[in-house]
């Protein structure tokens, strides 16, 4: 009985991810690249986790250094790790070799941190720009209007590696609204790759989550980060 309940929870697994691909394939529309589905593990155990790697997933993300810590000789093997919630100072040298993206620096001090634990493992870490599209202070991100002055304050430090943006959209469900914000965060993104800025390279925009990863996949996400969607929701 056991084993067909496990055969059962990984078909509908499956079924899941398979469901996910294909919206984001429909939401492109030929008009953009298929964003890559970061699949968002956080609560989730390595015996759950694992099953992803026979479904494609190549990429995972994780909220909390602890947590992801918990689990990471289980998974560090078989998945790509980005650290994609918002990350202490004080525990970047716990993940600074565990983790191939920080897809949520958002102040100085932080990038500074990272630069300096990147250089002393001789790594330099690719990272992504948390912006915050429609300005919750409690997400962090940086303001869109001070975007290219952080970036380039930033884009010396030899140790990291910037390699685009990263948004949190509110939670709501105005979808015109949502709209304007990953139009607004799309235009932002374009506007400073076409600026070439130096030490900076803007190729990679990380938007939606498991509510609205369909509208950010048709403004041109290069990367969804998606949990409750293919896991279900938590009781």
């Amino acid at each position: 009985m056991e084993e067909v309940e496990e055969r059962m929870t990984r078909e509908e697994l499956e079924l899941r991810v398979r469901q996910v691909r294909q919206e984001l394939e429909k939401a492109a529309e030929g008009r953009w690249p298929v964003p890559k589905l970061i699949a968002v593990t956080k609560t989730h155990s390595a015996e759950e986790i694992l099953p992803l790697k026979e479904m494609g997933i190549t990429e995972i993300g994780e909220n909390r250094v602890q947590e992801l810590k918990s689990k990471l000789s289980e998974i560090q093997d078989c998945f790509g790790i980005h650290l994609i919630g918002r990350l202490q100072r004080n525990k970047v040298r716990q993940i600074i070799n565990d983790v191939c993206m920080i897809q949520s620096v958002d102040s100085i001090p932080l990038a500074e941190e990272i630069h300096a634990r990147a250089l002393a493992v001789e790594k330099r870490m690719p990272v992504l720009v948390e912006i915050s599209p429609a300005g919750e202070e409690q997400k962090g991100g940086v303001p869109f209007e001070e975007t290219e002055a952080f970036l380039k304050r930033i884009s010396q430090l030899e140790g990291i590696r910037v390699r685009g943006l990263m948004a949190v959209m509110p939670l709501t469900d105005d979808e015109k609204y949502l709209d304007s914000l990953f139009s607004k965060t799309r235009e932002l993104f374009d506007g400073l790759k076409e600026r070439s800025l130096n030490g900076i390279e803007m190729e990679e925009l990380s938007m939606g989550m498991s509510g609205d990863y369909r509208l950010a996949a048709a403004h041109g996400a290069t990367m969804v980060r998606v949990g409750s969607a293919i896991f279900g929701p938590r009781n």
